[in-house]
């Protein structure tokens, strides 16, 4: 990745960054709880997939 699109990947966390402080607490709150329920889901197995013993 070159230099320019690592300050450009930067400028848009940034962004993200202010625009959540920039939220009421609750609207905040809503935020975490979605992004939560996305790392769930990510991390389940796929339905009907095998998953292998610890």
């Amino acid at each position: 990745m070159d230099a320019k699109a690592d300050h450009s990947a930067e400028a848009e966390g940034l962004r993200l960054v202010r625009a959540f402080l920039s939220l009421p607490p609750d609207k905040r709150a809503e935020v975490i709880a979605f992004i939560e329920e996305l790392a769930r889901a990510k991390r389940r197995p796929e339905e009907g997939a095998d998953v292998s013993p610890g």
